[in-house]
């Protein structure tokens, strides 16, 4: 009865996210509440860190899927909250505070022969003068907003620029009020 428990916790987690979500790609608000309807299974979550100025992003490098925010799989009975916080702290070292809105939610596959994944991209706001102590084989580094990186999901970058846009907008009418 306790794992029906947790994964009723994390499916109720991961739908409230899905619908706090600022974009839903590939479908997500629609595979929620069809494919994955009562599922906790596959979830992934990343997190798009980014400096105080807004002018860089944290990346890792993976092994396969070039570079990429730090990420990965949901492990169970973990939110999809919990898991990005996790994948963060493992792949660079960082422990912040995400912020409370996902800038993302979306289904994919990672691979051709694998289930279709729901995931969300979290935010988080660190200095980039904190040192990162990347994973083993996969490193970490700040890339400014204005260049390019090569990464499995080539569009994914217009998608973390514009999310950085949007929080220098909003941050300015906050502090304008």
């Amino acid at each position: 009865m306790i794992p029906d428990a947790f994964d009723r916790r994390v499916a109720e987690a991961a739908a409230a996210d899905v619908r706090l979500a600022r974009i839903h790609l590939d479908g997500a608000g629609q595979w929620l509440t069809t494919e994955g309807q009562g599922s906790t299974a596959p979830l992934a979550a990343e997190v798009w860190v980014f400096d105080e100025d807004l002018a860089r992003v944290l990346l890792v490098h993976h092994r396969w899927r070039g570079w990429v925010p730090p990420g990965g799989s949901v492990e169970p009975g973990e939110t999809p909250r919990e898991g990005a916080r996790r994948e963060l702290f493992e792949e660079t070292g960082i422990a912040v505070e995400l912020l409370p809105e996902p800038a993302a939610a979306t289904v994919r596959s990672y691979r051709a022969e694998w289930a279709a994944t729901l995931g969300l991209s979290f935010v988080a706001i660190a200095s980039a003068a904190t040192p990162l102590a990347a994973e083993s084989g996969q490193p970490a580094a700040w890339t400014p907003l204005d260049e390019d990186w090569a990464g499995y999901f080539p569009q994914d970058a217009s998608h973390v620029r514009r999310h950085a846009r949007w929080l220098r907008e909003t941050s300015g009418r906050r502090q304008a009020l």
